[in-house]
Formats: C-alpha cells, structure tokens, sequence
C-alpha cells in the first residue's frame, strides 16, 4: 500500500471519506485474500500549504515579512503546523474502517526521507538530467516562486480583461505605423520587437482614422473596417529587420547597456491570424514564444518588473502590480498596471483600441494569485529528455477510465517540459547542489555521511532543513575556494513522487524490499508475494494527478518501468448542498474485477453481492438513518458498521442503495 497522505494542517472533511474508502478497497481485498499486504501511512509536510499557514497565523502578507522575521523560527513553526490535525485524522481514520499503520508513519521532512530524497536527485545529477537554466517560468509573485507545468494546470480561471491594440511607428517613415496586438499591456514598456508570421500576407492600408497602418491582410476588415484603403502588399518575409521607434525611452537605454540590436520585426511562424492584427508584440522576459524567438534574434533581455510583481523604477509606471489579484486591489489598494499604461498610450496617440477579450488565465493553486511567466533562473529536471521511457511506461499501465491516461495523462507526457524543480522558499527538501562561486564548480551531495565526509563544519545532529544546511560549506576541489549550498529547495511534489524508496530509507536500508519482486513468508497462502514496486494498482481522484506525474518521472529514472500496474479513478459528481447537514457524499463505482485479474482471479460465485451498508437514495433528505442491511459476512460487518456511522453523522438516509461489490473473503480469511 502507497499513501499519498494528506497534511496534517489541514482538517479532513466528508470528501477524504470517500479517498479513504476506495484507498482501502484493493489492499483490504488482497488482505481477505490471504496476501501481506504492508500498510504504511505516511504525511506529505513540506511546501506551501503549510508556509501559507503559517504566514496566516503570523500575520505575514509577503516574502519579506518571513526574513524579517527569521528563517529558523519560521521553519520551527512550520514543523509544528504540520501536526495541528493529526489527532482529527486519526480519528477521522479510524471511523471509516481504514486500514494503516498510523502509528509508525513515514514523514517527509524527517532526515531518513529527505537523505533518500538526496540519493535520487544526486543520481539524476550525475546522469546530465539537473541543470540549472534561465527561463521562462510560471512564477508566482506572492509567493515568490516558479511552479512546475502540473501545478500550473490546477489554477485556470476564466477571466475577462482588455487587450491592446498599439501604434509602433516605423523609423524610415514616420507616418506609417505596425499595428501590433498585445494581451498583456504590462508587458509593453518592456517591449524590444515585433514579430509577424513569415509566409501570411501583409498590407499597408490607409484607415479612417487618417492613420496608415501595416498589418497582416486576412485581418483588415476586422480591425479597420470596409473602408480601409490597400495601398501595398507583402509577405510577411518582406517585412524582416524592417526598424520601428521604440515605445519607452526606458526600453531603449536598457537595450543599449546590453549591446544589442533591438526594435525591428522578426519572423516566426508562431503568428496566427485568427486574432489581433497578425502582428505581435515581442518581450522576451514574459513569454516562452517570446524568449525562444529572443534568443533565435539575440535580442536584450529588458524586464521591467520585479519578483513582487510590481513595476520597476526605471518606467513611468513604478510601484505598479503588473498583474494583482482582486483581493490585492481592494485590502491593500494595489494598483493595476494595465489601465495605466493604457491611459499612457492614449495620451501619446499610440493606442489603437484596447478591447475586451475572454480567457483562460492561470492562477496561484495555493494563493489564488495571478501568475506571471517570467524569466529567471531555476533549476530544471530534463523531462523530455525521457519523454519516448515515459510514455512507452504510461502504454502499459491499465487506466480506469482509459480516457485518463489516453488523453489527459497521455496528451501530458506528449508535451511534457522540463520540470521546473527548484522552489525560492523556505520549508521543503533543500536542494542538494553546492556551488563555487570563484570558479563556478558544482557538486551535488547524495547523504548525510558524505556531507560530513566533505562539509568543514556538519553538526554530528544536522538537520536536513534550511537554514541549518546553508551554513555549511565544502572546499573545491577544483580551484580551494568555499563551495557554498544554492538557496532554492525542491518542489514539494518530488517528495510525494520519492515515497516508495524514500519511506524506506533506500538505499541506506531496506534494500531487499525495494526489489521488483521479492517472495517472503505467506501471511496465510503459500506463493504470496509482497510487492514493494511497483505496486499492483493505485487509487487517484481524476483530479489528483501530480503526484502520479512525478511518480512516474521516480520510476522512469530509476528502474526505466512504470511505478504501478493498474490505475483506477473516481470521477466526481459535484452538486451545490442546500445546507450544511446536506452535505453529499460523491457516488462512485468499480468494479473489483479490475484488481483481480492481476491477482489471478476468483470465480464469480465467489463475488458477493448482497453488502446493503447504507443509502443514498435520499441523500438529501434530514431524516437520520435508522436502519441497515448488513450483510452477514463477518469480515464484512466492521466496515460496514463504520460506513454507516460515517453516514448517520453526516444525516444521511440508510436504507436502500447497495455499496459496490465487495469479493467474499470468508472462505479464504
């Protein structure tokens, strides 16, 4: 059994009954079956959630506030967050019949963890596939740290904003302008090119406005109307190099500090013409499209706003949140970016139109902010570098519903990126990399003992956290200098893809259970096998696949096979309640076939079905249950008492649904 836990600072509610439930379902199965079925649980108590907390309880609004206030308290406080809960999820636990070891858990910020944690990242390092690069990022402002492309995809909200649509004026002719669409005006004070599709047409028109505009041909009559007067014609290609004035005297001084060519069009055929003007503005410090074409040009990497978010000094537009949250705007009276420079573009005659446009915008997942893409340095796993292992692993595995890992997880791993690992935080699994800052040499450590062997000052009691880990140093080995830790630590989701060796303490112990197959002493048949990995099959809410993405990464590059045999999950059915004593429980179906065709099977005369633990029939009613169907089954009768507790105390109606199929064990037990 593999638990991907929850943490304990956070309450568990009527949702984590059902988890619970179908966590327990498969192991419980094997369990009647006669198999040993180890049952660890474990906590997940590293990462945001829990600094969030923290910071709440602290009073903290930003990263500031946790360096004025120190590192080690704020780490010491982290540590004891983590636990505010635990004695409601035991028993919480304890109610829904599950089945773990509580008592002897394995705990992420532990050193044994972390310190196998260590082996894994060192292995990766040595293996070319740890790097550190300077890229674009999607970076959080409020908590001052990049995400990784899964995080991402937690956080899309609709969103309604203006866009704008700007005047660039070419050099050789004053009264022609490119008319250029842009959906991010914060980003134009850093604007440094222009980029139009290679292969499209492109006109110059004269407009009713009086203006005379170059913009892409298909686009007209969209933009500017019938009225519009062709004057040329051109393929994008013509168009290359061709100069414009720059919109912002900051952009240009900051262009020529960095000795390069900026301000001219350039070509790519990333350009569509299904929005906009078939122009698009270029600032390659926000956008991935944008850096990738920047670095084809060589062009100067201008960025105008600042880890806060905010704009910088050297524009008109200083203090300014590029993209605040609504919650930043009416408690801390933050002021938004874009209306002003737009109002600024209006003043100089530079701004076309500013319309509205509907999309989807990624958010924070824990802080519900706004994200920029950034540019900034990270360090990076090289995801695509095993993309072809990850999906040839992913075909074997046997997805309920196929549609999962066919096209959400599939699609994933098609267009997997380079997984952003390093976090600029303080409570999570410090990154292992010492660096030279005279000569650059790096060197990534992989264990306590070898931290002691090289480290010039390793506490015999030393704790694998910040800021106990930054105060050691090593000596190059190349050039004598003092190699000092890098400050990032690590993406809190490597943890929970690190839990089948890593709650092992592998390979420092326990090297035996982390065999493929190892045969041991049947529990009660003979040929009964313990799997530690990979295990037979994993239980995931549909929505739940971080942990499943960076376990397969674990898995891939350590044993080059998938970590799980079988993955079955629920797919919600969410309903608004009418009060709070309507709370539903989410209805879910499975069959117990799945798990036993990889166990060798049982006959179906030996599949019961006539386990009546509660209803949901009238899940909506107040009436409290008064009566169940048990049954009979002895192995079954706990369970079922336990279930239908769960459900008298949420107020829900017991008497005529059955549970799932549950396989009879009373044979066999």
């Amino acid at each position: 059994f593999y638990d991907g836990p929850p943490t304990a600072n956070g309450k568990p509610h009527i949702g984590h009954v059902l988890t619970r439930v179908i966590k327990d379902t498969i192991p419980r199965y094997h369990t009647m079956k006669g198999e040993c079925v180890p049952r660890k649980a474990g906590w997940d108590t590293h990462g945001l959630p829990v600094e969030i907390e923290v910071e709440k309880k602290l009073g903290f609004k930003h990263k500031e506030d946790i360096e004025k206030y120190g590192v080690e308290p704020f780490i010491k406080q982290c540590k004891e967050s983590v636990w505010k809960y635990e004695g409601m999820w035991r028993t919480f636990s304890d109610a829904v019949g599950f089945w773990a070891d509580m008592d002897h858990p394995y705990v992420t910020y532990h050193n044994d963890y972390i310190e196998s944690e260590w082996w894994a990242l060192q292995q990766i390092y040595n293996k070319g596939l740890l790097y550190e690069g300077y890229k674009i990022v999607p970076y959080c402002p409020r908590c001052g740290t990049p995400l990784s492309s899964h995080e991402v995809a937690q956080g899309y909200k609709t969103v309604k904003e203006r866009s704008a649509i700007v005047r660039f004026q070419t050099k050789d002719d004053p009264d022609v302008y490119f008319l250029a669409w842009t959906t991010t005006p914060w980003t134009l004070p850093s604007n440094v090119a222009l980029c139009v599709n290679p292969e499209d047409d492109y006109v110059k028109v004269k407009a009713k406005d009086g203006y005379t505009y170059i913009m892409a041909a298909a686009l007209v009559e969209k933009v500017l109307g019938e009225d519009a007067e062709v004057l040329e014609h051109y393929k994008g290609k013509d168009l290359e190099y061709k100069e414009y004035k720059p919109l912002y005297d900051c952009a240009k001084e900051a262009a020529d500090k960095q000795h390069k060519k900026a301000f001219f069009v350039m070509c790519d055929d990333y350009v569509t013409m299904t929005d906009g003007t078939g122009v698009v503005h270029i600032a390659p410090a926000f956008g991935e499209d944008d850096a990738r074409i920047g670095r084809k040009y060589d062009l100067p990497l201008v960025k105008f706003v600042d880890e806060n978010g905010k704009m910088t000094k050297e524009t008109p537009f200083a203090g300014m949140r590029a993209k605040p949250s609504e919650k930043e705007m009416k408690e801390e009276g933050a002021i938004s970016a874009d209306p002003e420079v737009l109002k600024d573009l209006a003043a100089k005659n530079l701004l076309f139109a500013a319309p509205k446009f509907e999309h989807d915008y990624p958010y924070c997942w824990r802080c519900d902010t706004p994200l920029l893409y950034y540019a900034r340095e990270s360090w990076f796993i090289k995801m695509t570098a095993v993309r072809d292992r990850l999906i040839a692993n992913n075909k074997k595995i046997n997805w309920i519903p196929k549609s999962l890992g066919e096209r959400r997880f599939g699609d994933w791993l098609e267009n997997v990126q380079d997984w952003a690992l390093s976090r600029n935080r303080y409570w999570g699994t410090p990154l292992n990399i010492w660096t030279c800052p005279d000569c650059g040499e790096k060197m990534s450590i992989g264990s306590i003992a070898e931290l002691k062997e090289k480290g010039d000052n390793v506490p015999d009691d030393i704790e694998l956290h910040k800021p106990y880990v930054d105060k050691i140093t090593i000596k190059c080995p190349k050039c004598g200098g003092t190699m000092h830790r890098v400050p990032e630590v690590i993406d809190c989701w490597f943890d929970s893809g690190s839990m089948p060796f890593a709650q092992l303490h592998y390979p420092f112990e326990n090297q035996e259970r982390s065999t493929i197959r190892l045969r041991i002493r049947s529990c009660s048949r003979k040929n009964s096998r313990r799997r530690s990995f990979p295990r037979p099959s994993i239980r995931r809410a549909a929505g739940s696949t971080r942990c499943t993405r960076s376990r397969r990464f674990s898995s891939t590059h350590r044993h080059s096979r998938t970590a799980s045999l079988w993955v079955l999950s629920r797919m919600r059915t969410v309903r608004r309640c009418r009060s709070p004593r309507e709370m539903p429980l989410t209805r879910w179906r499975h069959s117990i076939n799945t798990a036993r065709t990889r166990s060798g099977g049982t006959s179906p005369s030996h599949q019961h079905r006539g386990c009546r633990a509660a209803s949901t029939a009238r899940l909506y009613r107040k009436a409290s249950a008064s009566s169940s169907a048990h049954c009979g089954t002895p192995t079954h009768s706990t369970f079922c008492t336990r279930t239908l507790t769960i459900l008298t105390r949420q107020s829900i109606s017991s008497s005529t649904t059955s549970c799932p199929s549950w396989t009879s064990g009373s044979s066999r037990a």
